[in-house]
């Protein structure tokens, strides 16, 4: 267990509040579940999801100095549960502290955006770190396997990290941004198999889904079947972004491949409190597209 308690400044973003609030639902019963005390943002803004700086890049440094001033004000870190919020946010965080020391006409110009606002200045004390992180490194797997009540034995799971999660900024914490084995060794520590599939650590296609779609369906569909030939019972990930190509789209995926797929498709908090033996319900599983029935059959729960 950790030595004292576990607290975040807790940045949900809009997809967990939105699209897919079982994320959010999932993550507030298992941190609880875990001792873990999350403080939301509740006045943070959208990080973008990297399309700000598609305009500006400055207004994307600006919104996100803002979110983690917030952070700062806490003397937290900041933690979220979207891959991408992580790695834009992240990647932020990293531009502006390099900044402080060797741009330092550019990050008073950032600040002082936020003082023409009545913000807070962003100073560079905190950190921007994922739920992944914090359940392998900060809380760690020895202590997760001690509250486990319902081993996942024989379920096979797949990982799919996503984009951001990996490679958006320069230091990655506990991890390879090319060879992960984070989520691997999450789902071992809670009794399942992992599944090694190519897909893993490729793009879903969400960000092209709006101008490329049959496109970005194929990426999805690709992943999806690369990881039922594999035998995967379900693919989990850390992003709702990817939770949302993966899972909501994944009947216009099957149009798009012509085969049917129904493979499960789970939020990483949702794996973990199966194994912390909080009910399906309370972790949402009722709200997916793709039924999870076939997963929790398997788990007989």
């Amino acid at each position: 267990m950790p030595t004292s308690p576990l607290k975040y400044a807790y940045y949900p973003g809009c997809v967990a509040q939105g699209a897919c609030r079982e994320l959010y639902q999932s993550t507030q019963s298992l941190s609880k579940a875990l001792g873990i005390e999350l403080i939301e943002l509740k006045q943070a803004a959208c990080c973008g999801s990297g399309t700000f700086k598609e305009d500006s890049q400055l207004l994307e440094d600006t919104v996100n100095a803002r979110n983690i001033s917030l952070a700062e004000e806490l003397k937290l870190p900041l933690l979220t549960h979207c891959s991408t919020c992580q790695g834009v946010i992240g990647q932020v965080d990293d531009r502006l502290k390099d900044a402080k020391i060797n741009h330092p006409d550019y990050f008073q110009r950032v600040n002082g955006l936020l003082r023409k606002e009545q913000c807070s200045p962003y100073r560079g004390t905190t950190t921007v770190t994922h739920l992944l992180w914090v359940l392998v490194g900060d809380y760690g797997l020895e202590a997760i396997q001690e509250k486990i009540t319902k081993s996942l034995v024989g379920l096979r799971c797949a990982a799919f990290y996503g984009c951001y999660l990996l490679r958006a900024q320069k230091h990655l914490p506990l991890d390879d941004p090319f060879q992960p084995e984070s989520m691997e060794n999450l789902f071992r520590a809670v009794g399942a198999t992992p599944i090694y599939y190519s897909g893993r650590t490729q793009c879903c296609g969400w960000p092209i889904a709006s101008y490329a779609t049959e496109s970005s369906f194929k990426l999805a569909g690709g992943h999806i079947q690369e990881a039922i030939a594999h035998g995967a019972d379900c693919i989990v990930t850390p992003c709702p972004l990817c939770h949302l190509n993966l899972d909501s789209r994944q009947p216009e995926v099957e149009q798009v491949t012509g085969q049917k797929l129904g493979l499960p498709i789970l939020h990483l908090p949702q794996l973990v409190g199966l194994a912390l033996g909080i009910p399906p319900q309370q972790l949402g599983l009722h709200r997916h597209i793709v039924s999870t029935r076939s997963l929790l059959q398997k788990l007989e729960l």
